[in-house]
Formats: structure tokens, sequence, C-alpha cells
């Protein structure tokens, strides 16, 4: 289901505007009331599609905080449309406190069985649609980057003056890595000897991690969405090419790694809530590997992404 946009695709305004669906199916509505379309007709809106364990949406949240901050009050309406890829990303307490630590204040609806991802079509995280106040999508961008694109498609719907100058987001295009997922749905980067199966496994580092693998070390119940520790004293290994990398995670009761990269040891990163975590924070993009040291039984890991 998943497509990760690490670089960005857009489209520009043209005269090939479509109506903009509503929004359908959604299970709660956060920081407002429920929205229509017809209700925000004479508006321009801007749909961003999220989810609040996705590195590249984080990313891409502070200019679309900035962007309702500063038009707003000249007609611009920011909806974010959460849309889940795990089960506890479902659940409206954790996306409640997912948007009070980045200071979301637009209205987000959870759209938690996809129904408005699928009236738009959607294929990506984060995904930006905008739309003119006929209630016309104009705009389309898919991923991180061009936020100055965006924000002068933005600007002209809007009469707000002159365009704007480039602004630039993360730079993407040192990291090496693709995201690796930790569930048999999705499992393909797996470099212990045994083969991930569901149930609980005693599995092995290999005698040589290739690049773009990790290993599970101890016994690990595997499942559709996670791997999870399922007795004292575990380790995962990972072999990437990144500067920065974050594991969504998750454990009842909160666990502390120890993390070292390349044999050199990080701060220790405490996992409770099920959400995105900061491993390793660099600017030293090359090959390294990363060792994670799990003392107590309960981790849940869903996946690695890298920045």
């Amino acid at each position: 289901m998943r497509k990760l946009m690490v670089l960005a695709l857009a489209l520009a305004m043209c005269g090939a505007a479509a109506p903009a669906p509503d929004f359908t199916g959604i299970t709660g509505w956060l920081n407002s009331p429920p929205l229509t379309m017809a209700g925000l007709r004479g508006r321009v809106v801007l749909v961003d599609f999220w989810a609040y364990s996705c590195i590249n949406c984080l990313r891409t949240l502070p200019f679309l905080t900035r962007w309702e901050k500063q038009y707003k009050d000249s007609g611009l309406t920011v909806v974010g449309v959460h849309a889940p890829e795990f089960k506890f990303e479902r659940d409206a307490h954790n996306v409640q406190a997912a948007i009070d630590r980045f200071g979301i204040n637009y209205p987000v609806a959870q759209d938690n069985d996809l129904a408005t991802w699928k009236a738009y079509h959607n294929e990506y995280w984060p995904a930006e649609y905008l739309i003119d106040r006929n209630g016309n999508i104009v705009y389309t961008h898919f991923g991180e980057g061009d936020y100055d694109a965006t924000e002068n498609a933005i600007r002209k719907l809007l009469q707000a003056g002159p365009a704007v100058g480039a602004e630039k987001g993360a730079d993407l295009h040192n990291i090496g890595s693709p995201e690796m997922y930790f569930g048999l749905d999705r499992q393909e980067n797996l470099g212990s000897p045994q083969d991930p199966q569901a149930g609980v496994q005693t599995y092995t580092a290999p005698a040589d991690l290739k690049l773009n693998e990790f290993a599970l070390v101890g016994d690990w119940d595997l499942s559709g969405e996670k791997a999870t520790l399922a007795h004292d004293g575990g380790e995962i290994l990972l072999h990437c090419h990144a500067g920065r990398v974050f594991m969504v995670a998750g454990s009842h009761d909160p666990v502390t790694l120890a993390v070292t990269v390349d044999g050199s040891a990080q701060p220790a990163v405490t996992v409770a809530a099920s959400r995105l975590y900061t491993l390793f924070d660099s600017t030293d993009y090359k090959d390294h590997i990363v060792t994670i040291k799990v003392p107590k039984a309960g981790l849940q890991a869903f996946t690695f992404t890298f920045g």
C-alpha cells in the first residue's frame, strides 16, 4: 500500500482542474468541527495526507504550520488528513498527542479506513492537494521538497503578491537506504540466516551483514506489522547508508535502548508510546553499522527510516 516519497513529484498549476472529492468516511475530527468541501467554498484549501510516524510527513509539517499561520487570514485553510499506515496510528489519543507535539493548529481529519485517501486516488505520504475557491484541485505535490513551488501556488490563488524564493527542506540526495519493514507483510531486508516466520523464533546475526539489511538477535515474535522481542536480552543490527536513523517503535512498558554506531555509543533512547524515535543524528552520510541492544521483552519494532 505505502509509497513513501523520498524525492518530490509535482504537477504545476494548469487548466486541467478537477473537482476536489469531499472528506469521506472520516472517523473523527481534531482541532475542528467536521468540515465539507461545500462549506469551504470561497476559501483556498490545502489538503495534506500524512501519518504521524512518517518521517517524510514530519519534515513537511513546519512548512504547513507556517503557511497556515501566515495565510489563514488571507483565505487559506489547511486540512490534515491523517491516513494511518499502522494500527496504533488509528488511535485518536495518539494522533492528538502528535498534534500537540508538533504544534499543529489546523483541522485534522482521521481517515482511519482510508476512505478519503481512496476518493482522491492518493498513493503517497505526504501528499498535498491545493484547491481553489471554486472547489477544484489545481495543483498537487507528492513527497518532500519544492516548498517554494507549493507556497507560490498558494500565493497565486490568494493573490498574495510576488513569488517567494527557494526554501530548502532536508537534503535527501545522500541517503542510500530505503525504508525497511520488520513485519512479515513487507519483509524484504532481514539479514539473519533464519527465514522470517510468524510466531516466536530465535534469530542470530549473519557472518556478514550486507548494506541495507538488518538482523534480529534473540527471541522475536514476528507478525504482519511488527517484530516483538519475546524474551529479555535482544539485539537489532543494521547496515545502512544515511546520516540519520529513525525507528518506528513502541513498548507497553518503557524500555531504554543502548545504541552504538560504528562502535561509538549514542545517547540512550527510551521507547514507550508507539511513534518515530531518533536513533542516530548526524551529517555523516556514509555506510554505518548500528547496534541496538534491547534489555527487556516487549519492544515492538515496525520500520527503519532514514534522513
